[in-house]
């Protein structure tokens, strides 16, 4: 009973901590559009038990372990110091402070003065077409984001019509979400304007199904980023129409695009982007899942050849019970079937990755669950792997390195699909599952299809408004150790 008190007792003090850390996390936020995380993973809109729980996880996940009053100490010198606008993880500055041999107050002046200068973006208007199932998510980030560092403002969504009180039931779907929960606020609706209004976040619901002519400066919209999320037309020419809408300045599709369109898988090829790039592609969520791995293990070992295999969520184009369908097999029951189906993933690698051409194959099979992903991929490589080389350079990779945000590693024998529901990364390495003997490495990936994948896409929309924030610390190159 004693062991049990003490237990209590140490919780309830590391509650405590962490609920001294939510008026720091929120004041940055607001204040200095600064977002912070522990190894990327987000501390904003935390309750006390989530961060404490973050803590847990961190060290679960075979992580560097970050305690609460280091946490709360660097947080105190960071909000002390009043940094620009920049997405900061503090676990990374615990790491540095402990290695610099420098006073706390010392060493964060120092990393955080890349911070120093750096102001907001000016807005970008963003406006989603279409609002299904990726739609709302990125609708969700981006009102989360208002006000903060990403320089993105959602002003409107264009649908078509599909009942009398439509506008009702669009929010409805905003606002409650069977796989993702209820969105974090309060969402109504303004009849008279035909506007959704989220966390005070006015945006204007568009009836239109015609891409080519609609005044968006009518409504106030000007020089915005179309995001397409219907997949209707994934060609130059069809994207086009957009452009001819007045108020538009560029268009991102969330699928696959045709050449020549550019499919940015971010960190891996968004650099890629310049200010001529009036159409750009965020590729799929699988290609945007598997790209980063990849571009790590052949770096490290060099990729001779492979076959990606996705173990994939059904999605809204494959139907509920048997009827008709124009796909080869779709049309049999999603949520009874496990169904073969073609995927363009693995070919569409080398979009990203022009040194994978060529070089791998790809399959899937949907499965009967609503959301998050696996992906098998089995390598033939040209330096021989151990496990457990492989693994500590993946894990590190997804510690340390430009992939970071890509990239998040697991080690637990628990963890199932609905464990990855939310992830921020676009993949997540199951290390247990790992298997390696000379030439052959075969790595299994977590995705949440729809989460993660949109976290992605945002990434892309911030770097074509140029309003990426400043990182700290930098994040650095890791190597393969011997």
């Amino acid at each position: 009973m004693r062991m049990t008190d003490e237990h209590g007792l140490e919780w309830r003090a590391r509650e405590e901590l962490a609920e001294r850390m939510i008026p720091l996390i929120g004041s940055l936020k607001r204040e200095r559009d600064a977002i912070t995380s522990l190894h990327g993973h987000r501390l904003l809109g935390l309750t006390a038990t989530g961060i404490v729980d973050v803590h847990e996880r961190i060290a679960q996940l075979g992580h560097a372990e970050v305690s609460i009053e280091q946490t709360l100490a660097v947080l105190e010198g960071v909000h002390a110091l009043a940094p620009g606008a920049a997405s900061i993880d503090i676990a990374r500055l615990v790491d540095g402070h402990a290695a610099s041999g420098l006073a706390l107050e010392e060493y964060l002046a120092e990393a955080l003065a890349p911070a120093s200068g750096a102001v907001s973006a000016e807005p970008t208007d963003v406006v989603l077409y279409g609002f299904g199932r990726i739609g709302r998510l990125l609708a969700r980030i981006l009102i989360a984001h208002t006000g903060g560092g990403s320089g993105l403002r959602l002003r409107a969504i264009v649908v078509r019509r599909g009942s009398d009180n439509d506008i009702v039931k669009r929010a409805s779907l905003l606002q409650r979400d069977s796989v993702h929960g209820s969105f974090a606020g309060t969402v109504t609706v303004d009849l008279d304007t035909e506007q959704i209004i989220a966390n005070g976040t006015r945006i204007q619901v568009i009836y239109s199904d015609d891409p080519a002519s609609i005044d968006y400066a009518a409504y106030g919209i000007h020089d915005a980023i179309v995001v397409d999320n219907t997949g209707r037309w994934r060609d130059e020419a069809g994207l086009s129409q957009h452009l001819r809408s007045n108020g538009v300045a560029r268009v991102l599709l969330t699928a696959p695009g045709k050449s020549p369109l550019k499919n940015i898988v971010h960190g891996i090829n968004h650099d890629t982007i310049d200010a001529a790039d009036r159409i750009l592609s965020a590729a799929s969520c699988t290609t945007n899942a598997i790209t980063p791995v990849l571009a790590a293990i052949d770096e490290a070992y060099g990729v001779v050849k492979g076959h990606v295999e996705t173990v994939h969520s059904f999605t809204n184009d494959q139907n509920l019970i048997d009827n008709f369908h124009r796909g080869d097999r779709r049309g049999r029951s999603a949520v009874l079937n496990m169904v073969i189906t073609e995927t363009g993933a693995a070919k569409a690698v080398s979009k990203a990755l022009p040194q994978l051409e060529g070089k791998l194959t790809g399959s899937a099979i949907r499965v009967p669950t609503p959301d998050v992903s696996l992906a098998v991929l089995h390598l033939t490589i040209e330096r021989p792997a151990t496990k457990e080389q492989a693994n500590d350079y993946l894990r590190r990779v997804s510690l340390h390195s430009k992939l970071r945000q890509q990239i998040d590693y697991v080690e637990s024998p628990e963890v199932v699909s609905t464990d990855f529901v939310g992830s921020h990364r676009a993949g997540i390495v199951d290390g247990l599952a790992t298997v390696a003997s000379d030439d052959t490495l075969i790595l299994y990936v977590w995705y949440d299809n729809e989460f993660g994948y949109s976290c992605q896409v945002i990434r892309v929309l911030e770097t074509m408004a140029g309003s990426h924030p400043v990182v700290i610390p930098a994040r650095r190159e890791v190597m393969l150790e011997a």
